[in-house]
């Protein structure tokens, strides 16, 4: 990996102007992803040493191989899968891995070949025609762990989940009594959606895992909370992430399970949002309109069609003393849709051949991008600075470990 760094002259320069070398010494024509691997690595450690159970990143939030593989050396050893490509990439990329296939309805041939190919035990469904699928692709399997996925409210999140999948509670105590007779760990799952910004979100959910496991009257080994965990963007600073892990604990804790049972969970974004910045250049100003060289069908797929907001900052030798305003930013496709309506707030004398750094993409940017109009060609460097918001910031080590506070630090918007 050091190579990049000399590559980029990174080491004799200030930790804090990596998006600055890339300009100077390159001028890109093309968008910059810019990776981080020590805020993954860090993002990393809190949940394994912070989350009272086991966490599983969910792999599509960022498939990227080198983030697979930091994650891994930093102690997730498993891995939510939501496709069969997904369970191909990583079984590849580290061969030891725990594979969960926790998409609640799969193709037949996926789960037999997940079962007897790749070593797949794990799997989620949220009907009794799944359960009846997944017995029979895996041909009677009696080594299963099977979660059923209730549906929960997604009202606390900004990127709603509950529509598409989850059993309703009417359909569960029939659905979790037919699922324990078929698995060797019966497990109940929900996800409250993405970017939850309360704690509240999981303490509500977990009264209707309670209320489903009195009504089946079943035993139940796995608890999995799902995913939701958020990130720091504009305009969205949550709680810091103890307290989410606290009111999961204490929920859990409250539970009718039995001493042995198990506590999931399932982050994407808070493990890997911090990972990843976009550079990208403006290639035209049409008053507060930014016409940049990504967009929509690129890194920026949430900032379009979400209307979601991340965290910019100008790039340019010198930097400007002009006052911030706020773009909207156009991307390079011919298509209208490829707008991101921001705000975005830079200096107000931004213009043509500047750079802007776009802060907090490595979740759902890279993945989201495509080749649509002949766009979405993207060099990726290491660089060693901040991320320009963080909900993990390091501490001094302490005796006997090290200690990451789990706190907002507001910077770069």
């Amino acid at each position: 990996m050091h190579s990049h760094h000399s590559a980029l002259g990174l080491a004799s320069l200030p930790a804090d102007a990596a998006a600055g070398v890339v300009v100077a010494e390159q001028r890109p024509v093309q968008p910059v992803t810019l990776v981080r691997p020590h805020a993954a690595r860090r993002a990393a450690r809190c949940f394994v040493e912070r989350f009272p159970g086991r966490s599983l990143y969910a792999v599509k939030a960022n498939p990227s191989p080198d983030l697979l593989r930091i994650l891994w050396e930093e102690g997730i050893t498993h891995y939510d899968v939501a496709s069969i490509a997904e369970v191909r990439l990583v079984a590849a990329t580290l061969p030891e891995a725990e594979l969960c296939f926790m998409h609640p309805v799969k193709a037949e041939e996926a789960i037999a070949e997940a079962y007897f190919t790749h070593n797949v035990r794990t799997f989620s469904l949220d009907t009794i025609e799944e359960l009846e699928k997944i017995v029979r692709a895996t041909k009677g399997a009696d080594d299963l762990n099977l979660l059923v996925r209730i549906r929960v409210s997604s009202e606390h999140a900004k990127l709603s989940l509950a529509a598409k999948f989850g059993a309703e509670p009417a359909e569960m105590k029939a659905l979790l009594m037919a699922t324990r007779q078929a698995s060797d760990a019966l497990g109940i799952c929900f996800h409250v959606g993405s970017q939850a910004m309360t704690p509240a979100a999981y303490a509500e959910a977990m009264e209707r895992v309670r209320a489903a496991i009195v009504e089946a009257a079943v035993t139940v080994d796995i608890v999995d909370v799902g995913g939701g965990f958020p990130s720091v963007y504009p305009g969205m600073e949550p709680p810091a992430l103890d307290a989410y892990f606290e009111i999961i604990h204490r929920a859990f804790e409250d539970l009718p399970v039995s001493y042995s049972s198990e506590l999931w969970c399932e982050p994407g974004r808070a493990l890997c949002a911090e990972y990843a910045s976009l550079l990208v250049r403006v290639e035209k100003r049409r008053g507060d309109t930014l016409y940049i060289n990504d967009g929509a069908y690129g890194t920026l797929f949430d900032a379009a069609h979400l209307g979601w907001r991340f965290p910019v900052q100008l790039v340019r030798e010198g930097g400007s003393d002009a006052k911030d305003m706020a773009f909207s930013f156009y991307g390079p496709t011919c298509d209208d849709l490829d707008h991101m309506a921001g705000p975005f707030h830079l200096p107000a004398d931004t213009r043509a051949g500047d750079y802007v750094e776009i802060g907090m993409l490595g979740a759902y940017g890279c993945a989201m991008r495509s080749q649509f109009n002949g766009f979405g060609a993207v060099e990726t460097h290491v660089v060693e600075d901040e991320p320009m918001a963080s909900l993990y910031v390091e501490l001094p080590a302490e005796p006997g470990g090290n200690v990451v506070e789990l706190r907002a630090r507001r910077g770069g918007y």
